[in-house]
């Protein structure tokens, strides 16, 4: 069917449209873009007036769960959460229960999801066998299946020669490689980031360096070997600027934070809430204006949720032996808007780091408004006022620091291929 979306400010910061138009969508497509007066006819139509109209965001890390950890989430679950709050893809991030050595495991992935059908859901392939760090996967079959990215997670390898032999392998075959920058060694037995609050409270910590460290040795095997790495989830105000200098230096990389990391630190642990207990963990004020910075200046290019839903035991227990992670999907766009609003991005650079900048990461035709462009699309109400209340949460993780927080603007409709797969 064919749909008519009238009279809505459309924002794509792809092609620096801000602007009132209107939009013919068919075939799961964007057929046109005209003047909000133009004479199209169509099956539906929608008065979008007073309403906001961009791409779908695209969330680089979303652990889905399902199959293996089907306790916590489901494919159903967590894709219908995204719909909700205006995401159409999701990357799936590989763990030890639930990960993908094979083109078989990554098959199952996409038949799971067709069966509802509310995002599209990407795949980042082992880097290497069962995560063990040890024997590489074979990415030659990952990429033929449909991976846009190989990973080993949170996972710790071998050795650094493990590491540069995969890089070396996914440079072969234009594969970007996902690091989480984490050296174990040095953060092992931590909780929380290595600080005043953490001597405080008498926790193991994990001091920065951990992470930069990790970057640092990266950064020089991304030099030597060629290949395209994506940093994931950067915590540190030393990663940014190692990440700056690198960029800098023309080496292909790219960077991404997870949108909690932009608005807590270590300080919302000083009650020992497990809510806050995430890895890598909420570190200092300067750690997050850094972040902040990096957003600004280009050198974190995306946003994404980290979104890791846990069942309600995981969570009940002394800090330390509770489970690492926020449900974040529903707090992905919301949290990302504020930044609008406190003045760091504007709504362009914000929508930006959430639509064309990760399917450019990903290698995704989605991400934009453009003339045969997937009709991918988020009908945004600015005027919306809401609170996130735990007990309504979508995702079967209900997992959130953000409770009680109130945000300002609300998704109202999102298109996935032009089929309305949400409506407020």
């Amino acid at each position: 069917m064919s749909l008519l979306i009238r009279n809505a400010r459309v924002v794509d910061p792809a092609s620096g449209l801000d602007g009132q138009r209107t939009l013919l969508i068919d075939g799961g497509r964007i057929a046109a873009i005209a003047e909000t007066s133009a004479a199209f006819v169509a099956d539906e139509e929608i008065n979008a007036k007073g309403l906001w109209v961009f791409p779908g965001a695209i969330d680089l890390s979303a652990w889905l769960r399902e199959p293996g950890l089907d306790q916590k989430a489901t494919l159903a679950s967590e894709t219908f959460a995204a719909a909700t709050s205006g995401i159409t893809t999701l990357c799936y991030q590989p763990e030890p229960r639930a990960s993908f050595d094979n083109a078989a495991q990554v098959k199952l992935i996409y038949d799971l999801n067709r069966r509802s059908q509310y995002a599209n859901v990407e795949v980042l392939g082992n880097l290497t066998q069962g995560l063990k760090g040890e024997q590489l996967s074979n990415m030659a079959s990952l990429k033929r299946a449909g991976c846009v990215g190989v990973s080993n997670g949170l996972q710790p390898f071998h050795s650094l020669q493990t590491l540069r032999r995969a890089m070396e392998y996914a440079a072969t075959h234009d594969l970007t490689v996902f690091i989480y920058p984490l050296e174990h060694a040095l953060a092992a037995g931590g909780y929380m980031h290595e600080g005043e609050v953490s001597a405080r409270l008498g926790l193991p910590a994990i001091p920065s360096a951990a992470e930069t460290v990790a970057v640092a040795q990266t950064l020089a095997l991304a030099s030597h070997t060629g290949a395209k790495v994506h940093f994931c989830r950067l915590s540190a105000r030393l990663s940014v600027r190692l990440i700056r200098q690198a960029k800098a230096s023309d080496l292909e990389i790219t960077a991404d934070v997870a949108a909690h990391q932009l608005f807590l630190t270590d300080r919302d642990v000083s009650d020992f809430n497990p809510l806050c207990h995430v890895m890598p963990p909420l570190r200092s004020t300067r750690d997050l204006e850094a972040l902040r910075e990096g957003l600004a200046d280009g050198t974190i290019d995306a946003i994404c949720s980290d979104h890791q839903p846990h069942e309600v035991d995981a969570k009940l227990a002394p800090f330390q032996q509770t489970e690492p992670g926020i449900s974040a999907l529903e707090t992905l766009l919301p949290l990302t808007l504020r930044l609008v609003e406190d003045g760091v991005l504007s709504l362009s650079e914000a929508l930006r780091k959430v639509t064309i900048a990760p399917a450019s990461i990903i290698g995704s035709e989605a991400g934009e408004i453009s003339v045969g462009a997937p009709a991918d699309l988020v009908l945004f109400d600015p005027a919306a006022l809401w609170e996130l209340d735990l007990n309504h949460m979508h995702s079967s993780g209900q997992n959130s620091p953000f409770g009680g927080w109130n945000f300002n603007g609300a998704v109202k409709r999102t298109l996935l291929a032009g089929k309305t797969v949400f409506s407020a």
